[in-house]
């Protein structure tokens, strides 16, 4: 049975928000920062920094404003990391139980946060998997870090900490192995330390 043909969804670039993927060129890209400026002389127009869905690549682009642009019919599912190899990172519907492997350079900096058993949503476009949205904020065991010291908290000094996904970040000196810590997935930043 062939699959139904689905409308183009035009919008105007006054609706361009945060998140919003348009379809430009046949490359996919979502807007992550935007804004609307209306000069004295001349006419109004959005200021916009698109991210391209397949490479990651930023690009800024300016449109007029009320310029018709083609908006992406994006799906988020709930999917659970199942495993990684070679081949890349295998997940499974939450509802479907049907099994997709996403490679790692579609999934981009924030795979490194990526373990087991983690439910995230998978973004897909034409039944295609095209990225994966982390939390902002994750929690992570230390499998491997310098021994910390009472007393090192004074200083802003930081040490390097391997997490159990296999990620490494910077960690302040007190912080010891087996300790979970909360991770920004956004700029790879400790936040704190949980407490079990």
């Amino acid at each position: 049975m062939p699959r139904p043909v689905l409308a183009r969804v035009m919008i105007s670039s006054n609706d361009l928000r945060n998140g919003v993927t348009i379809n430009d060129n046949g490359q996919l890209w979502t807007v992550i920062e935007f804004l609307h400026v209306k000069p004295g002389k001349g006419s109004a127009f959005v200021r916009t920094r698109l991210k391209n869905v397949k490479t990651g690549a930023t690009v800024e682009r300016t449109f007029r404003a009320g310029e018709k642009l083609e908006r992406a019919t994006v799906d988020n599912r709930q999917m659970q990391m199942l495993y990684n190899d070679d081949e890349g990172f295998h997940f499974m519907d939450q509802e479907s139980f049907e099994n997709f492997t996403i490679q790692r350079d579609l999934i981009g900096d924030p795979a490194d946060f990526l373990k087991d058993g983690m439910v995230v949503d998978v973004q897909f476009h034409d039944d295609t998997p095209i990225g994966v949205d982390l939390p902002p904020h994750v929690e992570l065991r230390i499998v491997e870090t310098d021994p910390g010291f009472k007393g090192d908290t004074a200083t802003n000094a930081t040490k390097a900490a391997k997490l159990e996904s296999g990620a490494t970040v910077q960690v302040p000196l007190f912080v010891n192995p087996n300790e979970v810590i909360r991770i920004d997935t956004r700029d790879r930043r400790y936040i704190g330390r949980v407490n079990s």
